[in-house]
């Protein structure tokens, strides 16, 4: 029962950031589930079945709220779900002593980008009224579906920025659309997991703890996108799984002990560059509504 509690928390949390980063469920998730001892394509699965549910609720709630492009969601989810389904088998047929370091790798990968990227540059605007083009989405779509199967975790961390940096949608659009989108990848790799392997290492009461916690979470997040910050968030979530996946790659506490310093440190700089930020914008709004000639 503890370890329930513990996931449907896990869950709850996790899906509070994803709706309102655009990211970090799947990797979050699928990284507690690996420390716990879970084998790599099993975690990968028992995510996957709870974002299926999950994701039809964040993305309900985005929509809602008026943060969805529906053209965007097409284009990018399709191939997206194409590139989960390939990476949901290609996972489920590597052995566990190769897929869970080859996992924690990916994940690493995808946490140091996302901290780096959200500490260092937050999120761009510009350029907002040119479209983005099928080119564009239909492989980007096609990587990050793959990479979030094997991963566990990877179509927010991939797709979120690509389209924040891309400058052509608003950040809460970017975001309610990657989210709605998902729910096809989820699908997709579930249907790809359960076709490799069966129903083999999955718990179903796992599967409805982590369901639980994120839909409680969903609507809540689509609600709260327009008022946390993301660059804070981005920081947190990507420190969590860089300091949290490399157990299987490295053995040294000292290695440990510096990459949390590291974390506390890019986030402090993302807590003092956000109020930076905001104190510079306070000081325009200012500027502008005092009466020429005082």
């Amino acid at each position: 029962m503890r370890t329930l509690i513990l996931l449907a928390l896990a869950g709850l949390g996790a899906q509070l950031v994803d709706g309102s980063l655009g990211m970090a469920y799947g990797v979050t998730s699928t990284t507690l589930l690996l420390a716990l001892g879970t084998n790599p394509a099993a975690a990968s699965a028992t995510v996957h079945l709870a974002e299926i549910g999950t994701t039809l609720m964040s993305g309900a709630a985005h929509w809602r709220f008026g943060n969805v492009d529906w053209r965007v969601v097409a284009r990018i989810g399709v191939p997206g779900a194409v590139g989960a389904f390939l990476g949901a088998t290609v996972l489920s047929r590597l052995s566990t002593e190769v897929a869970k370091p080859v996992m924690s790798a990916i994940l690493l990968g995808l946490g140091v980008y996302v901290l780096v990227r959200f500490t260092f540059r937050g999120l761009p605007e510009g350029r907002l009224d040119r479209p983005l083009r099928r080119r564009f989405l239909a492989p980007l779509g096609l990587v990050a579906g793959f990479l979030d199967a094997t991963g566990g975790g990877g179509w927010g961390p991939v797709g979120t920025p690509a389209l924040l940096a891309s400058g052509r949608m608003e950040p809460r659009k970017v975001i309610g659309s990657i989210d709605t989108s998902e729910f096809l990848v989820a699908v997709a790799a579930s249907l790809g997991f359960l076709f490799s392997l069966g129903s083999r290492g999955i718990d179903v009461m796992w599967v409805a703890a982590f369901l639980l916690g994120g839909l409680v979470a969903a609507p809540l997040a689509a609600w709260l996108v327009r008022l946390l910050p993301p660059r804070v968030l981005g920081s947190a979530v990507g420190g969590v799984i860089v300091v949290t996946n490399p157990r299987t790659l490295l053995t040294s506490d000292v290695l440990y002990v510096a990459l949390y310093a590291l974390w506390a440190a890019a986030l402090a700089y993302s807590v003092r560059a956000h109020l930076k930020e905001r104190n510079a914008t306070v000081a325009e709004s200012a500027e502008e509504r005092q009466p020429v000639g005082t």
